[in-house]
């Protein structure tokens, strides 16, 4: 019963009108509300990005190196497979999804009230996020159209784009756009690109095992691919298929029989093979095409089996002696007389380090350089007969000694090369000219310095293994000169040819009638001399060398098929202990080379002349030698110590 007031005499029911006061407020704040609402979101929905355009494939350039016969053996970029349908998979792909990632999905209209209301419970019981609310239509809409910054208006603008795609695409069609544009790791997007990449087949092709798997990397691509780790993608596969059995698309027999299948399911192991080679070769194409926008495909000049044969032969090397003899690190370079590069090994551990010491690393090539201080002495008149005596010499307050302390007086030529003498280099480069032996290294490719002194013929200057095996290489070819390649062709994804090698290289470098007395010397190294470890039973020339305090150990050689450079040491600098040109590197060169002639017939090196002969040529370089007569003299007048050497020691060892 309404209470009743008196006033003035009047009496009046106070209880309407207070609620048709509130109800007049009431409607007014929900005007309002709706309003602020209708602003709100078309304030959201001018800063929504263009539909469209996001729903236009989008990604990176892939770029594919195959190897000389046309196998792939690195992709860099995203990797797309083939758009598929829902009709082209396994049944069980789409169901491993929904089981693990939206199991009310065919359900709710793209905002899962009831999931949402499950994650917040199970999120505030254990205190933090261990659930997500997230259907698979706003995974699209924010994989798809959204930045992953972690804001308020990001995540309403996410469920306005899911209302959006629920109102313009099929449940299947939303399923397929995800499973196509997903990412599943190692640079792959979508179900048919992480199927060929993890299993060498179309999705199309996926076992319950491997359906299961795929759909366990969603929660985190990069932790539980098995490229990353087995044990772990294991784990959550087997996660993955109780979800599927708890929702009732697999029984329990059949998520046994998939667990079963597992050790049939074997992954591609991610290519590691020539990964030194493969970074040398991405350094190179964008300069000899400019393609920034397309998918391209490179043929290079690798040989897989050669690769393969020169990682484990330094690898295992390392692995035996590293520790006992202080071998830190190696490099490995086998090239064919052209400067095809077949294989590079840039180090013994690719994931520790990518600094590639074939290319990058500037080392001193003790006596692997005597081969152009004595072509130089060719060039100026010597034979490999002459005599040069093998005793002290001084040059200013340096004393360059021989390896074993020791001096055996008159030597030939070919000896003081092959026996790697040093007091004998050091008096070839005296009577060639310190700036005829700087010339000549410069014309085969290595830098000598803006001013080499008497040093240099005992190989203080610096250089790198791919520079140094390339320098060789006129001798294997007859005395061309090369510039070392590793691409033959690049083509885009069209088959559009971008780059194609052309030329012959820079040109003569020898000159023909050197090369053969050249062999002969370098082929005198390996049947007596310090490289006799290298000896593998084919026409073959080659020099060791090893800097100061064994810093740096090497052998550099070549049959008229390759040429080939192994160089060990310390990244530091750090002396090894007693490791020898003649030692673990000439070794790894014949292993390496033995294989890389399996099944080639035999060649002899070349070993040109003309009418005149040797020595009739020769006459024509005496009036050059007249030339260089007077800067000789000035290269052995004393006045100070060769920089970097010592009076007492000696520089490089054999």
């Amino acid at each position: 019963m309404a209470r009743k007031s008196k006033k003035n005499g009047k009496t009046s029911a106070a209880g309407p009108s207070l609620w048709r006061r509130l109800g007049k407020w009431t409607a007014t704040l929900v005007v309002w509300g709706l309003i602020a609402t209708l602003f709100a979101a078309g304030w959201f929905y001018t800063d929504l990005p263009d539909v469209e355009d996001s729903l236009a494939p989008s990604r990176r350039p892939t770029v594919w190196v195959l190897d000389a016969g046309g196998k792939e053996i690195a992709a860099v970029g995203d990797l797309y497979g083939i758009p598929v349908r829902l009709s082209d998979l396994p049944p069980a792909l789409p169901q491993a999804v929904l089981a693990t990632e939206d199991r009310r999905y065919y359900d709710h209209f793209g905002i899962d009230p009831i999931g949402l209301a499950r994650a917040m419970f199970a999120n505030l019981r254990a205190g933090r996020i261990v659930q997500g609310g997230s259907t698979i239509t706003q995974q699209v809409a924010k994989n798809l159209f959204l930045s992953s910054e972690r804001t308020y208006k990001r995540k309403i603008q996410e469920v306005m784009l899911a209302l959006w795609l629920e109102h313009r695409f099929s449940k299947d069609q939303i399923l397929e756009l995800y499973l196509n544009r997903v990412y599943l790791g190692a640079g792959t997007y979508g179900v048919d690109a992480a199927a060929r990449k993890y299993f060498n087949k179309p999705a199309s092709a996926l076992n319950v095992w491997e359906s299961a798997m795929l759909a366990g990397l969603l929660k985190a691509p990069s932790r539980y691919n098995p490229h990353s780790d087995d044990e772990r993608a294991e784990k959550r596969t087997r996660v993955v298929l109780a979800n599927m059995v708890a929702a009732g698309y697999l029984t329990d027999e059949q998520a046994r029989k998939a667990r079963g299948a597992s050790t049939k399911s074997t992954t591609s192991r991610p290519g590691r093979t020539a990964p030194y080679f493969v970074d040398w070769i991405l350094d190179q194409v964008q300069d000899y095409t400019g393609a920034r926008d397309r998918d391209l495909i490179v043929q290079t000049t690798l040989d897989r089996d050669a690769q393969l044969t020169a990682e484990r032969t330094l690898a295992g090397v390392i692995a035996k002696a590293g520790k006992q003899r202080k071998i830190g690190n190696g490099a490995v370079l086998l090239l064919t007389p052209d400067g095809a590069v077949k294989a590079m090994v840039g180090g013994s551990n690719y994931a520790a380090t990518q600094f590639n010491r074939a290319t990058q690393a500037q080392r001193q090539p003790g006596s692997a350089f005597k081969p152009f201080v004595y072509l130089a002495g060719l060039k100026a008149g010597l034979s490999p007969d002459d005599v040069i005596e093998d005793a002290p010499i001084k040059i200013g307050n340096w004393e360059p000694s021989n390896f074993n302390g020791e001096f055996t007086g008159p030597t030939t030529v070919s000896d003081g090369l092959a026996r790697s003498v040093n007091t004998v280099a050091v008096r070839v480069a005296m009577k060639a000219g310190i700036s005829r032996v700087a010339d000549t290294a410069r014309t085969l490719g290595i830098d000598p310095g803006e001013k080499p002194d008497a040093s240099i013929a005992l190989g203080t200057v610096e250089t790198t293994l791919l520079e140094l095996v390339s320098a060789y290489a006129p001798f294997a070819n007859g005395g061309n000169g090369v510039i070392p390649f590793g691409i033959v062709e690049i083509r885009d994804g069209g088959g559009e040819i971008l780059y194609r090698r052309t030329g012959s290289g820079p040109g003569q470098a020898v000159q023909p009638y050197l090369v053969g007395p050249m062999n002969n010397m370098l082929h005198k190294a390996i049947t007596e001399g310090t490289g006799k470890a290298a000896n593998f039973g084919r026409d073959a020339a080659g020099k060791t060398g090893t800097s100061q305090n064994y810093r740096d150990a090497w052998f550099v050689g070549y049959t008229a098929d390759f040429i080939a450079g192994v160089w060990l040491g310390n990244d530091d600098g750090a002396p090894m202990n007693h490791v020898t040109g003649g030692s673990y590197p000439a070794r790894i060169w014949r292993d390496v080379m033995a294989a890389a002639h399996g099944g080639l017939p035999a060649r002899d090196l070349p070993r040109p002349s003309d009418d005149r002969g040797f020595f009739s040529r020769l006459f024509e370089t005496i009036e050059d030698a007249k030339q260089e007569a007077q800067k000789a003299i000035d290269d052995v007048e004393p006045k100070s110590a060769a920089p970097g050497t010592s009076s007492s020691g000696y520089f490089n060892r054999n």
